[in-house]
């Protein structure tokens, strides 16, 4: 997720455990420890294949949390003298405040390897946008009442505990909606003949209303757009050509088959100039996937392994600004002038 959707919910983790003993100091160090595990970008991995797969890696590990929990209560209560009494709950702050990080992280279609070392498996439910107001909202509201000095602590408890549970209960419905939304889309495919090898659906950005729908079929892949508020017959499927033998020569390569993996078959190949292109059909809209790589170069003697280099997008703020209208209006097309499908 966001940063400040994870400082957000750091601070209100922190409160909810220790605010009602030592006040703004656990909404402080919530923020800090909510913050902590993203830091890992500014490892150098070595490359942009390495950066793109190894985040989210040991730093959002539950096993690693929960190993480096006791060594931050103890520089905590450095810190903080004459607090050890509470230094067991201490230490499930400092505990939830991370792994709240890596579990809401492993509901964006990411992938987080939760269970580092034992698996590098990127677990991704993909029930949840990257950004979404509706579950940071009450949260930011919730840990603002708590700095506000004209609000007492009990009632900025209260506040923050009810606002924690109100954005938990969306997560919740958020998996109740990709039930629904799964099941409409799995009808209008099979309504449609259209043969499905691999599937996976995902909000579309900051709203859980519309989910976006990625169909890997042999030769070409399809995007679906599903409102919750859609009959089948309405879903609005659209087919891309996608070209895997340009991979043939290259496919033993350690870059590309951990861009495979990763993006777990998920992917687009396209030639563009003499550039072998790979795109992440997860993350974007069409035209404008936000990871795209050079794997690969074209040459008269054949393909050659290419630099990995990270090719950036820009977004189609037009599509975007279509997203509120497809949800009630299933006739509204999100798909670019400019992006050519079957």
């Amino acid at each position: 997720m966001d940063s400040l959707t994870q400082i957000v919910l750091g601070s209100a983790v922190g409160h909810a455990i220790l605010g009602n003993k030592v006040g703004r100091k656990a909404v402080l160090w919530g923020a800090a420890l909510g913050t902590l595990p993203d830091l890992d970008v500014f490892i150098p991995y070595g490359g942009p294949v390495e950066a793109f797969t190894y985040h989210r890696g040991f730093s959002h590990s539950l096993l690693m949390h929960l190993l480096i929990s006791p060594l931050i209560v103890w520089l905590i209560l450095k810190i903080h003298t004459g607090m050890q009494a509470y230094k067991t709950r201490w230490f499930w702050l400092v505990f939830l405040c991370l792994s709240t990080h890596a579990l809401l992280d492993s509901l964006t279609v990411y992938g987080t390897q939760l269970l580092w070392p034992f698996t590098e498996h990127p677990f991704a439910i993909s029930n949840m946008f990257i950004v979404d107001p509706l579950y940071t909202l009450p949260l930011l509201f919730g840990v603002a009442c708590t700095l506000l000095p004209k609000i007492t602590s009990a009632r900025s408890y209260k506040i923050n505990t009810t606002m924690l549970v109100l954005s938990s209960m969306y997560l919740c419905s958020s998996l109740i909606l990709k039930v629904i939304i799964d099941d409409k889309v799995t009808t209008a495919l099979s309504d449609r003949q259209i043969k499905v090898n691999n599937y996976i659906s995902t909000p579309a950005p900051l709203t859980t209303l519309l989910w976006r729908v990625v169909v890997m079929s042999d030769g070409q892949y399809y995007i679906a757009y599903a409102s919750v508020f859609d009959e089948p017959n309405e879903v609005t499927i659209n087919a891309y050509n996608t070209t895997p033998s340009l991979l043939d020569d290259i496919n033993n390569d350690w870059g590309i088959k951990r861009l495979q993996w990763f993006t777990k078959g998920f992917y687009n190949v396209r030639q563009q100039q003499s550039n072998i292109i790979l795109s992440d059909l997860r993350m974007g809209m069409e035209c404008n996937y936000v990871f795209n790589f050079v794997v690969g170069e074209k040459t008269d003697l054949g393909v050659n392994v290419g630099n990995f280099e990270k090719i950036s997008q820009r977004s189609n703020l037009r599509s975007m600004s279509k997203i509120w209208d497809r949800i009630w209006n299933p006739n509204i097309s999100l798909v670019a002038n400019s992006c050519s499908n079957k």
